[in-house]
């Protein structure tokens, strides 16, 4: 899935591709932001993202979905 994390005073925001499931990382963002910790998100390539919550705009979360092949409309 890909996530998209905005930073306060920063002009674009950080994407990453990750594994993990949707509720995992609705419940990691909400633990670092009820504790004032540091958000820490590991990609789909073993690469770690840091975000202090503290400036955390906000985070988009985009389930990947599965491709549709030939012409049917959509159920």
């Amino acid at each position: 899935m890909e996530i998209k994390i905005g930073v306060h005073d920063h002009p674009r925001e950080l994407t990453i591709d990750s594994e993990e499931t949707v509720e995992a990382i609705e419940t990691l963002v909400r633990a670092a932001i009820t504790k004032g910790d540091v958000l820490r998100i590991a990609d789909s390539k073993d690469r770690t993202l840091l975000v202090p919550a503290a400036k955390i705009a906000f985070v988009e979360i985009t389930p990947t979905s599965r491709g549709r092949v030939g012409f049917g409309s959509p159920a």
